[in-house]
Protein backbone atom coordinates (compact mmCIF):
# COMPACT_ATOMS: atom_id res chain seq x y z
CA UNK A 1 0.00 0.00 0.00
CA UNK A 2 1.24 3.54 -0.67
CA UNK A 3 1.22 6.38 1.77
CA UNK A 4 -1.52 7.88 0.81
CA UNK A 5 -3.69 4.88 1.26
CA UNK A 6 -5.50 3.51 4.31
CA UNK A 7 -4.70 0.95 5.97
CA UNK A 8 -7.99 -0.81 6.73
CA UNK A 9 -7.71 -3.95 8.61
CA UNK A 10 -9.54 -5.60 11.96
CA UNK A 11 -6.53 -3.97 14.03
CA UNK A 12 -5.78 -0.81 12.22
CA UNK A 13 -9.69 -0.06 12.58
CA UNK A 14 -9.80 -0.80 16.24
CA UNK A 15 -6.63 0.88 16.73
CA UNK A 16 -7.89 4.37 15.51
CA UNK A 17 -10.79 3.67 18.82
CA UNK A 18 -10.96 7.04 20.39
CA UNK A 19 -11.84 7.27 23.98
CA UNK A 20 -15.79 6.49 23.13
CA UNK A 21 -14.90 3.50 21.31
CA UNK A 22 -12.75 1.98 23.51
CA UNK A 23 -15.16 2.58 26.23
CA UNK A 24 -17.99 0.92 23.66
CA UNK A 25 -15.30 -1.79 23.16
CA UNK A 26 -15.27 -2.54 26.70
CA UNK A 27 -19.07 -2.31 27.51
CA UNK A 28 -19.85 -4.49 25.02
CA UNK A 29 -17.24 -6.76 25.19
CA UNK A 30 -18.72 -7.07 29.15
CA UNK A 31 -21.97 -7.45 28.48
CA UNK A 32 -21.23 -9.89 25.59
CA UNK A 33 -19.10 -12.13 28.57
CA UNK A 34 -22.05 -11.88 30.31
CA UNK A 35 -24.30 -13.22 28.36
CA UNK A 36 -21.32 -16.36 27.45
CA UNK A 37 -21.90 -16.39 31.24
CA UNK A 38 -25.52 -17.25 30.94
CA UNK A 39 -25.41 -19.65 28.22
CA UNK A 40 -23.10 -22.03 30.55
CA UNK A 41 -25.48 -21.66 33.08
CA UNK A 42 -28.50 -22.68 30.50
CA UNK A 43 -26.14 -25.79 29.39
CA UNK A 44 -25.05 -26.61 33.10
CA UNK A 45 -29.26 -26.81 33.97
CA UNK A 46 -30.22 -28.54 30.64
CA UNK A 47 -27.17 -31.09 31.19
CA UNK A 48 -28.88 -31.32 34.86
CA UNK A 49 -32.48 -32.17 33.72
CA UNK A 50 -31.43 -34.22 30.61
CA UNK A 51 -29.34 -36.34 33.21
CA UNK A 52 -32.49 -35.89 35.83
CA UNK A 53 -34.98 -37.41 33.74
CA UNK A 54 -32.99 -40.27 31.99
CA UNK A 55 -31.65 -41.14 35.29
CA UNK A 56 -33.43 -40.61 38.31
CA UNK A 57 -36.66 -39.50 36.54
CA UNK A 58 -36.23 -35.83 38.09
CA UNK A 59 -36.16 -33.16 35.97
CA UNK A 60 -35.70 -29.18 36.66
CA UNK A 61 -39.16 -27.47 36.69
CA UNK A 62 -39.56 -25.50 33.96
CA UNK A 63 -36.50 -26.25 32.16
CA UNK A 64 -37.95 -25.44 28.55
CA UNK A 65 -38.67 -21.72 30.49
CA UNK A 66 -36.00 -20.91 31.31
CA UNK A 67 -33.81 -22.05 28.48
CA UNK A 68 -36.23 -20.18 26.32
CA UNK A 69 -36.17 -16.88 28.11
CA UNK A 70 -32.38 -17.05 29.37
CA UNK A 71 -31.07 -18.08 25.32
CA UNK A 72 -33.19 -15.03 24.20
CA UNK A 73 -31.48 -12.37 26.92
CA UNK A 74 -28.08 -13.65 26.10
CA UNK A 75 -28.13 -14.26 22.50
CA UNK A 76 -29.17 -10.62 22.25
CA UNK A 77 -25.82 -9.90 24.08
CA UNK A 78 -23.48 -10.56 21.16
CA UNK A 79 -24.44 -8.31 18.93
CA UNK A 80 -22.64 -4.91 19.76
CA UNK A 81 -19.22 -6.58 20.66
CA UNK A 82 -19.33 -8.97 17.03
CA UNK A 83 -19.50 -5.87 15.11
CA UNK A 84 -16.74 -3.95 17.00
CA UNK A 85 -14.87 -6.69 16.50
CA UNK A 86 -15.94 -6.90 12.84
CA UNK A 87 -17.55 -10.04 13.53
CA UNK A 88 -20.52 -9.59 11.03
CA UNK A 89 -20.96 -11.60 8.26
CA UNK A 90 -19.32 -10.25 5.23
CA UNK A 91 -19.32 -11.33 1.40
CA UNK A 92 -16.12 -10.00 0.68
CA UNK A 93 -16.31 -11.54 -3.15
CA UNK A 94 -17.76 -8.20 -4.63
CA UNK A 95 -15.57 -5.86 -2.89
CA UNK A 96 -11.79 -7.44 -2.83
CA UNK A 97 -10.71 -5.43 -5.69
CA UNK A 98 -11.83 -1.70 -4.36
CA UNK A 99 -10.05 0.93 -2.62
CA UNK A 100 -9.59 0.87 0.95
CA UNK A 101 -11.68 3.73 1.45
CA UNK A 102 -14.60 2.71 -0.26
CA UNK A 103 -14.95 -0.65 1.45
CA UNK A 104 -14.44 1.30 4.56
CA UNK A 105 -17.64 3.94 3.02
CA UNK A 106 -19.72 0.45 2.33
CA UNK A 107 -18.92 -0.69 5.94
CA UNK A 108 -19.82 2.83 6.72
CA UNK A 109 -23.08 2.27 5.71
CA UNK A 110 -23.58 -1.21 6.64
CA UNK A 111 -22.65 -0.07 10.95
CA UNK A 112 -25.44 2.80 9.92
CA UNK A 113 -27.96 -0.05 8.61
CA UNK A 114 -26.80 -1.82 12.05
CA UNK A 115 -27.78 1.10 14.19
CA UNK A 116 -30.81 1.53 13.10
CA UNK A 117 -32.00 -1.89 13.09
CA UNK A 118 -30.51 -1.90 16.45
CA UNK A 119 -32.85 1.08 17.18
CA UNK A 120 -35.89 -0.67 16.14
CA UNK A 121 -35.30 -3.67 17.62
CA UNK A 122 -34.85 -1.97 21.11
CA UNK A 123 -38.13 0.10 20.10
CA UNK A 124 -40.61 -2.53 19.34
CA UNK A 125 -38.94 -4.87 21.85
CA UNK A 126 -39.93 -2.49 24.81
CA UNK A 127 -43.42 -2.40 23.36
CA UNK A 128 -43.61 -5.90 23.23
CA UNK A 129 -42.39 -6.34 26.53
CA UNK A 130 -45.00 -3.53 27.46
CA UNK A 131 -47.51 -5.01 26.01
CA UNK A 132 -46.82 -8.16 28.00
CA UNK A 133 -46.37 -6.30 31.30
CA UNK A 134 -49.72 -5.09 30.97
CA UNK A 135 -51.45 -8.26 30.06
CA UNK A 136 -49.99 -10.10 32.62
CA UNK A 137 -48.84 -12.49 31.12
CA UNK A 138 -46.89 -15.71 32.73
CA UNK A 139 -44.89 -18.25 31.48
CA UNK A 140 -47.22 -21.95 31.96
CA UNK A 141 -45.19 -23.84 34.43
CA UNK A 142 -43.30 -21.60 36.34
CA UNK A 143 -45.64 -18.89 36.35
CA UNK A 144 -42.46 -16.05 35.82
CA UNK A 145 -43.85 -13.05 34.07
CA UNK A 146 -42.69 -13.04 30.35
CA UNK A 147 -42.00 -9.57 29.68
CA UNK A 148 -38.90 -9.49 32.21
CA UNK A 149 -36.96 -11.64 29.49
CA UNK A 150 -38.31 -9.63 26.89
CA UNK A 151 -37.07 -6.02 28.77
CA UNK A 152 -34.06 -7.67 29.33
CA UNK A 153 -33.32 -7.54 25.63
CA UNK A 154 -33.47 -4.45 25.37
CA UNK A 155 -30.40 -2.82 26.51
CA UNK A 156 -28.60 -5.48 24.47
CA UNK A 157 -30.08 -4.12 21.36
CA UNK A 158 -29.35 -0.30 22.14
CA UNK A 159 -25.92 -1.08 23.14
CA UNK A 160 -26.16 -2.87 19.15
CA UNK A 161 -27.85 0.79 17.90
CA UNK A 162 -24.95 2.68 19.75
CA UNK A 163 -22.27 0.63 18.67
CA UNK A 164 -23.77 0.75 14.91
CA UNK A 165 -23.87 4.57 14.84
CA UNK A 166 -20.46 4.75 16.18
CA UNK A 167 -18.84 2.55 14.33
CA UNK A 168 -20.66 4.03 10.83
CA UNK A 169 -19.39 7.49 12.03
CA UNK A 170 -15.80 6.35 12.94
CA UNK A 171 -15.55 4.35 9.61
CA UNK A 172 -16.71 7.92 7.85
CA UNK A 173 -14.09 9.27 9.32
CA UNK A 174 -10.90 6.62 8.96
CA UNK A 175 -12.28 6.85 5.69
CA UNK A 176 -12.24 10.65 4.62
CA UNK A 177 -8.51 9.96 6.34
CA UNK A 178 -9.37 12.10 9.37
CA UNK A 179 -8.27 9.39 11.37
CA UNK A 180 -4.84 7.65 10.28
Amino acid sequence: MSGNEMEYTHQAVTEAFGPAGRMLLKLSKTVAVAGGLIFVVLVVMSIVSIVGRKLFSVVVPGDFEVLQMGAAFASATFFAYCHMIHGDVKVDFFTQYLAPRKVAVLDATGSLLIGLFGALLAWRTAVGAVSLYETHETSMILGWPVWVAQALMVPSFMLMSIVGFYMCGHLLRLASGRIK
